[in-house]
């Protein structure tokens, strides 16, 4: 059973992004007046969903001793650099049309998409660190560096926020999810120092 799992949640973590596709070939009118905008948001949630659901993993294996949890997390956390490549590429080509003059400007002078570049090369620096040989090669420096997922995380519920400023439901929810999966964490780590902290 377990060797059909991965196939099958790579193949509905790629819905999103091929329902995208579709409606950009097949039936553009649906994204609205401002379809570059529309792509772009949606990609940015996507990365954020992604992102969040590779962070629970972690704590769902553990609630539930489930060791499936551990061997998708890699994958998802693939599929969220994946959705955030994409709302990269939304945002250079559809939005600016490749300039590179007008990309530089505005990643210096909109703190917003600072703040979402900066958590798209953590993301960067977390895939291309994700394989077992880099693992190996990293040594104990590896869980520090993919601590910074965190970061990344809160980076991107802070330039969705600047980029709704209205409409920001769904962004703050995005946020009471990350809140809860770093409590949990923080929660973790204190029982653990506790258990192997001097006897009292």
């Amino acid at each position: 059973m377990d060797k059909f799992i991965k196939p099958v949640v790579f193949l509905l973590a790629s819905l999103p992004f091929l329902a995208m596709l579709g409606q950009v070939l097949l039936r553009p009118e649906t994204l609205g007046p401002d379809p570059a905008q529309e792509l772009a948001i949606a990609t940015g949630e996507w990365t954020l969903r992604f992102l969040l659901l590779t962070l629970a993993l972690t704590p769902l294996r553990f609630i539930s001793g489930a060791v499936v949890f551990v061997r998708l997390r890699r994958m998802l956390g693939l599929f969220a650099l994946f959705y955030a490549t994409v709302h990269l590429l939304v945002w250079v080509s559809f939005l600016l049309g490749f300039r590179w003059f007008a990309i530089a400007e505005e990643l210096v002078e909109r703190p917003f998409i600072t703040v979402g570049f900066a958590a798209y090369l953590i993301l960067l620096a977390l895939g291309v660190t994700s394989p077992k040989v880099m693992v190996r090669r990293l040594g104990k420096n590896w869980k520090r560096l993919h601590r910074l997922v965190y970061v990344a995380a809160i980076l991107g519920i802070v330039h969705l926020l600047w980029i709704l400023r209205t409409n920001i439901g769904e962004a703050v929810f995005y946020g009471a999810v990350l809140a809860i999966l770093l409590g949990y964490r923080a929660y973790r780590h204190s029982r653990r120092r506790g258990a192997t902290g001097p006897a009292s």
